[in-house]
């Protein structure tokens, strides 16, 4: 589900934000974006999120400021050696000019930002103080994604009403009323015994049989009406219901397919193909729900 939230604090000179950014996701993925001095907080931020949501692709991003003051740089010395001997390492085999001193700045880990020292107690609280708003931000954005999911909850209403629409005119379809199922039945084996004559009984009861099963979709339709109305049921019952939906969708896609594989009725062809469009609709706007 999509859904952006965001909740802000500080103490002290050292203010925060938090932006939290949900898109549709099968499942739930969670990526942390936190300033480096600030990483050891990724389990805990990660925690916080899965407590929350099910599904969803889901962005935590920290953005932190401090006065100036509060931050210096310094020359990584340790970088620098390493340097220093590559330079000279490189000099023996390469004839090339010393280089800049611009382009050394330049390379990662040369000059560092250190931060002016604090005590840990002064540390931990501002950590706690940032989580804490993440738990702002976190409700916000449930919040946000509910209104989404009462939105979507019409629109899904409306797809299994069209469902449920095409699974009565695929069943109110001539071809399965009983008297034309036994009438081409009928005429099936009509056309066997001419094909072959000498068909002992037993073989021909088993191809009954077997052309009364390929011609009846009765059953598929029954199974898939039940499935549309476990899909209400579900809705009815809230909370989150987007990967069982999505299961549903699954087996109603499976019975749909059996019919349109069965059906030499135009009619229920056609049926069954709407069915599939209809079906195909749920299942999409099922990716969006927790």
């Amino acid at each position: 589900m999509t859904g952006f939230a965001s909740a802000g604090g500080g103490i002290g000179d050292v203010a925060w934000t938090w932006e939290l950014k949900s898109v549709n996701g099968r499942s739930l993925d969670v990526r942390c974006r936190l300033p480096a001095t600030l990483e050891s907080l990724d389990p805990a931020v990660r925690a916080r999120v899965q407590d929350s949501f099910k599904r969803g692709s889901i962005v935590a991003a920290l953005n932190l400021t401090r006065p100036a003051g509060g931050v210096r740089l310094r020359l990584n010395q340790a970088v620098v050696d390493q340097l220093e001997d590559i330079i000279e390492a490189l000099s023996v085999r390469v004839k090339a000019d010393t280089p800049r001193l611009d382009a050394l700045l330049g390379i990662k880990g040369v000059i560092e930002a250190v931060e002016e020292e604090e005590t840990a107690d002064a540390r931990a609280a501002r950590e706690e103080a940032i989580l804490a708003t993440l738990d702002e931000a976190i409700v916000r954005l449930a919040k946000a994604r509910a209104e989404e999911g009462r939105r979507l909850a019409g629109v899904l209403a409306g797809h299994l009403e069209a469902a449920e629409a095409a699974a009565a005119r695929a069943g109110a379809t001539a071809a399965l009323q009983p008297g034309a199922i036994k009438a081409r039945l009928a005429a099936q084996v009509t056309a066997l015994l001419e094909a072959a004559p000498a068909l002992p009984a037993e073989r021909l009861a088993q191809e009954a049989a077997l052309l009364a099963t390929r011609a009846d979709v009765r059953e598929e339709l029954d199974r898939l009406r039940a499935h549309l109305a476990a899909a209400r049921e579900l809705m009815a019952e809230g909370g989150a219901i987007g990967r069982r939906l999505d299961f549903l969708c699954q087996e109603m896609n499976r019975e749909a397919n059996t019919i349109c594989s069965k059906s030499s009725d135009m009619e229920l062809t056609r049926a069954g193909l709407d069915l599939k469009a209809v079906i195909d609709q749920l299942r999409e706007q099922v990716q969006n729900i927790e």
